[in-house]
């Protein structure tokens, strides 16, 4: 199984005749996304690779009947692509759009809250089943599918440990890159939620950062449902004070400290590795315990 997307997801990309929403697309389509329609305000009625584009998210329900849109838009007309597709009661909505400002998240994350959909991001790389679909920039050709889940906050991590993963022998379910923006769509907790009802995920890795309070959060659930997690904090050695990589990447006073997190991790049960190798490693002990996995070398 999986969570959030499969191989019959149907998509429409926000987005679509741009220059990073066409070359994501042509990518998505390759690897198998059912891309069903594009939006592209004033080029309704044309094709991009074989796929129809509409005038906007109306029209692309009304005609395509999508599960989820994938939204490539520029960052100070993002948050009202957002919006629209919200409004439209899109299922699922991927914005990969960096550069939001906050207070348009802030008015399009409420949107999002009120009709009850789903966003991923934005400002991440989006989610990928391995094998069946992929919404976003992920490239397709380092997951595997096999019993692990993986969420993380930190896009260029997703890909490093996706990789060392891949070529340990520990596929994934679904991966899920939920962004590192200060206001965005989706929590961790949010997505282990997901993979705690999904029978086929037997482990989830977990990828934190300084700054905010998710990963605390996410312990807190983690306790309570005793579910089996191998997490990694980004951003240990940053020097106090100073902001590091995403701007969600903030610390204040005691909380969002790569010790809170760790500590609070370490008191759910969760095992924290120091090194992506060292929490490959310890996905496979998990995993070998289950009878799911061979032996590393």
């Amino acid at each position: 199984m999986s969570i959030l997307v499969n191989k019959n997801t149907r998509v429409i990309v926000q987005g679509i005749t741009g220059k990073e929403g066409g070359f994501h697309t042509k990518q998505m389509l390759a690897y198998g996304t059912k891309i069903v329609g594009g939006v592209t305000p004033g080029k309704g009625g044309t094709e991009f690779e074989g796929v129809p584009v509409y005038d906007s998210v109306r029209d692309a329900v009304e005609k395509a009947k999508p599960d989820a849109t994938v939204i490539f838009v520029p960052p100070p007309f993002a948050a009202d692509a957002i919006i629209e597709a919200a409004h439209n009661r899109v299922p699922l909505i991927v914005a990969i759009t960096e550069g939001i400002p906050v207070h348009d998240m802030v008015r399009a994350r409420a949107v999002v809250q009120e009709t009850g959909v789903t966003l991923i991001g934005p400002n991440c790389p989006g989610l990928i089943t391995p094998g069946e679909t992929k919404l976003g920039i992920t490239p397709g050709n380092i997951f595997s599918s096999g019993p692990v889940g993986f969420v993380s906050r930190s896009g260029t991590l997703v890909y490093q440990v996706a990789d060392e993963l891949t070529r340990a022998g520990l596929g994934q379910t679904t991966a899920v890159g939920i962004g590192g923006d200060p206001v965005n769509g989706s929590s961790f907790e949010k997505i282990l939620r997901l993979f705690h009802a999904d029978p086929a995920t037997k482990v989830t890795v977990l990828i934190g950062e300084i700054g905010g309070t998710q990963e605390e959060e996410a312990a807190e659930f983690i306790a309570r449902v005793k579910m089996p997690v191998v997490a990694f904090i980004a951003g240990r050695t940053a020097p106090p004070g100073k902001k590091m990589g995403h701007a969600g990447a903030i610390v204040s006073g005691n909380k969002g400290t790569a010790k809170a997190k760790v500590e609070a991790f370490q008191k759910a049960g969760v095992f924290v590795a120091d090194t992506t190798e060292e929490l490959v490693a310890k996905v496979a002990e998990i995993l070998q315990k289950q009878g799911l996995a061979p032996a590393l070398a």
